[in-house]
């Protein structure tokens, strides 16, 4: 714990991902834990492990800001499910991680946190909106990091950070309150840490009315080897069918990915978009007509708190009528049943996480335009709508030696299976270069 936050205090300085960040209180705990070993009776698999959580995600006694100035700060109650279950198994959480605006960016731009940056190039976003914690992994502020995730919120900072992470199957890793799509997941460094905090984080919580049922997964046996791949139905998605298009050197990433897989023994098989405009823009503009309801609960001083990017996509949809919102709402569920379409013939979908690299720390999203907000989440989004797991893996660098992600997406509930081919695509990926460091060196 000592050495954790020793870094931290080394890049906190330029990176900016933590809220919350509480020193002693840690070390508190960390010796209490350092007892506990010495005695034999650790409470748990994580006790005394460092962790971080996003602040969205509640615990006891501390604010939920959700990244804006416009909310009144009060104390949760109680732990949301996931926080429980790592103070449960002896986690320290030693901070929060931060966000931007209600979490409807993929950026660390907040008007209440100050802005989260990325660790390979701190003019660039860590993406968001688990902006933090992906910064917060990438920089080793500790191993474990616990994020959500609706559209993209895990798996977007985790390939423009180089690390891992899995959005598990909706219901999977139960979360307070609970939402169509919204998921909370381990934001790592590797599969093998992401599949210890599985352990812990996948156990039933009735305050999730999605909960899935008790279900003995072994998490442990996530490292089956790469002989693994030998005969899976892998299909790659190029195209997501909407949004931007794909970046030229993040193609060639994914298609050297694919190849890698094909060595081992898969099958990989090219898929048609699935996708359409339509969807995508019909999810935007549902969740433009719910942010106004949630802005027009604010009295007017609060409300011009709001970042102005994100009131202006939210007052857009002042005009919409009963009709166009439910087509809007409609879109999910067509997604939702051309994912699953999409992927029945394969085991396994791999695609780009993002079709985009990183976008300057200060943009709010990769396109700044507010009326065209949603453009890069055509590969993540509808995951979250099938309730597909699906994860993002380094599979590459960009020749500014920026990290590009792999999405690796399964059949809904296979998170361990999604688990052990990410696992065996870091046995055949090309070794990583070596993890930031913080401006001035180690030893700075």
């Amino acid at each position: 714990m000592q050495a954790v936050l020793a870094h931290v205090e080394r890049w906190e300085p330029h990176l900016q991902a933590t809220w919350l960040l509480r020193p002693e209180a840690a070390l508190e705990q960390a010796q209490a834990s350092h007892a506990r070993w010495q005695q034999g009776q650790p409470t748990g698999p994580l006790d005394g492990v460092p962790v971080t959580i996003k602040e969205n995600i509640a615990t006891r006694g501390d604010p939920l800001p959700a990244g804006t100035a416009a909310v009144v700060l009060r104390p949760a109650a109680a732990d949301a499910p996931p926080a429980a279950r790592l103070k449960e198994a002896g986690a320290i959480v030693f901070s929060k991680t931060t966000m931007p605006d209600y979490g409807m960016l993929s950026s660390g731009l907040s008007s209440f946190h100050a802005l989260a940056r990325n660790p390979w190039d701190l003019r660039k976003t860590p993406g968001g909106s688990s902006a933090g914690a992906g910064a917060a992994a990438a920089a080793g502020y500790g191993p474990l990091h616990l994020g959500t995730d609706i559209g993209g919120s895990l798996r977007l900072p985790a390939g423009w950070c180089g690390i891992f992470t899995l959005k598990p199957s909706l219901g999977r890793i139960p979360i307070d309150p609970p939402y169509m799509g919204r998921a909370a997941g381990p934001m790592t460094r590797t599969v093998a840490d992401a599949a210890l905090m599985m352990q812990v984080l996948a156990q039933p919580d009735a305050r999730d009315s999605m909960s899935l049922p008790a279900q003995d997964i072994a998490w442990s046996s996530f490292d089956v080897g790469t002989d693994h791949l030998h005969g899976l139905r892998i299909g790659l998605l190029l195209d997501a069918g909407c949004g931007l298009a794909v970046d030229h050197e993040i193609k060639a990433a994914v298609e050297h990915a694919a190849r890698l897989f094909e060595r081992a023994g898969a099958i990989v098989e090219p898929m048609q978009p699935f996708m359409s405009q339509a969807m995508l823009d019909g999810m935007d503009h549902l969740w433009r007509m719910r942010s106004l309801t949630d802005l027009n609960t604010l009295p007017s001083a609060q409300r011009a708190k709001v970042l102005p990017y994100i009131r202006q996509w939210a007052e857009s949809a002042a005009d919409f009528s009963g009709e166009h919102v439910f087509r809007a709402f409609s879109q999910f569920h067509t997604t939702r049943l051309a994912a699953v379409a999409a992927c029945a013939r394969y085991d396994y979908v791999i695609s780009p996480t993002a079709p985009n690299m990183p976008a300057p720390a200060e943009d709010p999203s990769p396109t700044n335009d507010p009326l065209r907000p949603l453009e890069h989440i055509g590969f993540t989004v509808p995951f979250n709508m099938s309730e597909q797991p699906a994860a993002s893996i380094n599979c590459g660098y960009s020749a500014d030696g920026l990290p590009i992600g792999l999405q690796i997406a399964g059949q809904r509930f296979d998170d361990l299976g999604v688990l052990r081919v990410a696992r065996a695509f870091e046995q055949i990926r090309e070794p990583q270069r070596h993890w930031p460091e913080p401006p001035g060196g180690r030893n700075a």
